[in-house]
Formats: C-alpha cells, structure tokens, sequence
C-alpha cells in the first residue's frame, strides 16, 4: 500500500510529528531509532524524556509519556513498516552502500504523520537492486532453510 494524499496513517497511542522532529529541529533518525544498524528500533519512552522532561512538560500527550518512562512501560507504536521475517534486511548494508532512510521510507523529515508511502515490495525492492546493479540472486535478501 503506498501513500496517497489525503491518506493519513495508523492510529498512534501518542502525537509524534517528525516534521517537527525531523525536519525542524534536525535530529537525526538513530536518535530515535537506535539499534544495530542491522534493525532500527523505536526509541523507549525514557529517550523522548531526555529532551521532554524540561520542553512541553504541560502537554497531556508529554505527560502520559512521562508516566510511560517513570514505569518502563513500552509505547504500542501502530508500525507504519514492516519487513517479513523471511527476508535478510540490514539498514547498515544500505546505508554504507549509499542509501538513505528517504530512498524506501519517503520524505519522513516533511511529515507531520507517517503512512507508508515508500513501496518495501518485493518488484521494487529488485527494481532498485537492478538499477544500482546489485544482486537480485534469491539468496541475497532470503533465508535458505
């Protein structure tokens, strides 16, 4: 499913604005998705609290955070993404060969909300391999079992 204007994306339990994240204030994305590099993460809500425990502290949604930070409580954010367990996908692979986050996830930084509208198809997941000229062998991005 890709974006379409007008569409929005899923329902999150808390406002998040990457534009205003993003975009406006710069942060960069392993900030709020950290990891290996291999499989990004959503940050826990102990990280938004590095810069929310003194900015917008009056906001009821920055207060719910802090309620989820001061009782390790793990955000239920609705994905936007997500890769089959089938396939072999390492962020830091195609970042070291050039890619950026907007090549498959869109212009994020723009955003006020997230919908998918970078397409993780398989078609264009080759389509992209063969443009840049690397392997589309089955064996490259799947398991053998």
């Amino acid at each position: 499913m890709l974006f379409q204007p007008g569409k929005s994306g899923p329902e999150q339990p808390l406002p998040f604005s990457h534009k205003n994240h993003a975009g406006d204030r710069k942060l960069k994305c392993k900030m709020c998705h950290p990891g290996s590099d291999e499989t990004m993460q959503i940050a826990k809500a102990q990280v938004c609290m590095q810069c929310h425990s003194v900015m917008k502290t009056e906001s009821p949604a920055i207060q719910t955070l802090a309620a989820f930070a001061k009782n390790d409580r793990e955000i239920k954010w609705a994905r936007v993404y997500e890769i089959p367990s089938y396939v072999n996908f390492s962020h830091k692979t195609h970042l070291d060969a050039g890619a950026s986050c907007e090549d498959c996830h869109g212009p994020v930084a723009t955003r006020e909300v997230l919908a998918r509208e970078g397409d993780i198809s398989m078609g264009a997941c080759m389509n992209c391999h063969r443009a840049k000229k690397v392997s589309i062998d089955c064996t490259f991005c799947h398991e053998q079992k």
